[in-house]
């Protein structure tokens, strides 16, 4: 009995001692920290107050504590440099000992002490200035028109997202125009997508979208081409000008769309009168990645057609040649009765870059008076120096100078040599 007694004295013995322990070790601790965590008032920043009870109070009226001598104060490097200066010139007014002084009574700070410092928390109005935008007031001398446009490309779901969003000083040939603008991706020229007819207004808004499906790959070989038009009483098309934008991958960079504005172009920009046997109008490119040939056949004009013909049908054929060597032959459809035919038809030959040399394409305006006869009315040949000169040499460099892009001009229809 008496060695259970003694047991458990011992065992309360050693508990207290244990505990004991561990409040000295706590309180010893918390000191530790409290002196490590004190801080020490800069020299001269006579200005600094505290808080006690919710008012503000100077710092004679507060107990300074020092900090132990292992904890030096470290002043940051960016502000080594700064010239520590109060914040306001005021002094602090007279107050019994011991006694906090009340916002109310503290002097306030002057404008004019702010004036000539960078306060944290003021705003400097220099940096909110935005540039100023001179895109609708700065035209240049004989300007067809200013159009506003985006252009964003969603390559997951391979859609070109085409925003119409303004155009300004449109040149109408009467008094009010009535415009709309009609959206092509060449080298496709059948399908087109066309905004709203705007009435009566030189400066229309039209804040439309558009939608194009094209695949990544073939997206940098594309041209977007807008086509402004003014319609008439008759409803009829008046071309004012275009603007074509080539897509680029580093135009299509970033999730957002990006605004554009581009001056518009006349029609042609080759002024020239019409030719003794008619003119026509193409574009030539050349993608060397895909050894394509591509050939768009726009529109003919001052063709001259068979007086004792009562049903005229023009249409255009294009042939491939190499070595003089027919190839390959594509037609466009036959316009009917018309001296101005309008195709916009495009068409594509497979082509090594090693035949470029030797390949030269004829294309051929044909007009046909019922069944299977034909009368031929010009023919342009376009290729490289072993067969053309002057434009039609001009226009097959040009377009090898330029891959994948469209390369468009007018040439003279030259007779066609009898067989």
């Amino acid at each position: 009995m008496a060695e259970q007694v003694a047991l458990v004295i011992g065992g309360l013995t050693g508990g207290l001692l244990l505990l004991l322990l561990l409040i000295c070790v706590s309180c010893w601790l918390w000191k530790k920290l409290r002196s490590t965590f004190t801080y020490e008032e800069l020299p001269g920043s006579s200005a600094a107050s505290s808080i006690q009870g919710g008012k503000l109070c100077p710092p004679q009226a507060r107990t300074q504590t020092s900090r132990p001598p292992a904890v030096p104060f470290m002043v940051p490097p960016s502000l080594q440099d700064r010239d520590r200066v109060p914040l306001h010139s005021g002094e602090w007014a007279q107050a019994p000992r011991d006694a906090c002084l009340g916002p109310e009574l503290l002097p306030h700070p002057s404008s004019s002490s702010f004036g000539n410092m960078g306060v944290v928390g003021t705003i400097n109005p220099e940096l909110y200035k935005f540039l100023e935008d001179k895109s609708e007031t700065d035209f240049p001398d004989g300007c067809l028109g200013r159009l506003w446009f985006s252009v964003e490309y969603q390559r997951e779901a391979e859609r070109l997202l085409v925003g119409l969003l303004k155009a300004r000083r449109l040149q109408a040939p009467s008094e009010t125009c009535s415009p709309l603008v009609k959206l092509h991706l060449l080298p496709d020229e059948r399908r087109f997508l066309q905004s709203k007819t705007k009435r009566k207004t030189s400066n229309p808004q039209f804040d439309e979208r558009f939608i194009f499906q094209v695949s990544s790959k073939s997206l940098t070989q594309r041209v977007l081409r807008f086509s402004v038009y003014h319609v008439d009483r008759q409803r009829k098309h008046q071309l004012l000008g275009q603007v074509f934008f080539p897509l680029r991958n580093e135009t299509l960079a970033g999730d957002c769309p990006h605004i554009i504005w581009r001056d518009l172009e006349a029609e042609s920009g080759e002024v020239k009168p019409p030719s003794e046997f008619g003119d026509l109008q193409f574009c030539l490119s050349y993608n060397d990645c895909l050894c394509r040939l591509t050939v768009v056949v726009l529109r003919a004009k001052g063709l001259r057609l068979q007086e004792d013909t009562s049903f005229v049908s023009v249409f255009v054929k294009v042939s491939l040649m190499n070595h003089n060597k027919f190839v390959k032959c594509k037609k466009t459809s036959a316009v009917l009765g018309s001296a101005n035919p309008v195709y916009s038809e495009t068409f594509s030959f497979k082509a090594d870059p090693t035949e470029l040399d030797t390949a030269s394409l004829s294309l051929t305006v044909l007009q046909s008076a019922g069944g299977e006869t034909s009368h031929q009315l010009g023919r342009v040949v376009v290729g490289p120096y072993m067969y053309t000169r002057g434009r039609q040499l001009e226009h097959w460099n040009e377009m090898l100078g330029k891959p994948k892009e469209l390369v468009k001009r007018w040439h003279a229809l030259c007779p066609t040599p009898e067989p």
